[in-house]
């Protein structure tokens, strides 16, 4: 069975660019959401294994919403998505709870190795 996977990004190319990566190589993905309050409650509706999610986002940021959403679920996994120079954001998601993180623009390989990773 496929892992059902919630694409988290205020920028519909960057979700695109990611959606695509992740159907090519057998991923579901389930829903997109384009800014963090979004996320939270398309995470609450379609309980997806696996959550890619923008740091920097109108509305609520992704470390925000990263927080509400392991609040929902303890155990949901979550890789954050930066632009380069956002060091300190990264450092804050990884002590927020997310499993990883990938770099904008995305590398195809990286964003496999670190979703296959999370999901163990």
């Amino acid at each position: 069975m496929s892992k059902k996977i919630l694409i988290v990004d205020d920028a519909a190319f960057m979700r695109m660019m990611i959606k695509d990566i992740l159907t090519k190589n057998g991923y579901e993905v389930v829903g997109e959401a384009q800014d963090g309050r979004e996320a939270v409650e398309k995470f609450k509706e379609l309980q997806p294994d696996l959550v890619t999610m923008d740091i920097t986002m109108p509305e609520m940021d992704g470390i925000s919403a990263l927080k509400e959403i392991k609040t929902i679920n303890p155990d949901a996994v979550v890789i954050m998505c930066s632009a380069m120079g956002q060091q300190a954001m990264v450092i804050d998601a990884i002590q927020a709870g997310a499993k990883d993180f990938i770099v904008k623009p995305f590398q195809a390989d990286r964003v496999l190795e670190a979703i296959q990773k999370a999901l163990g």
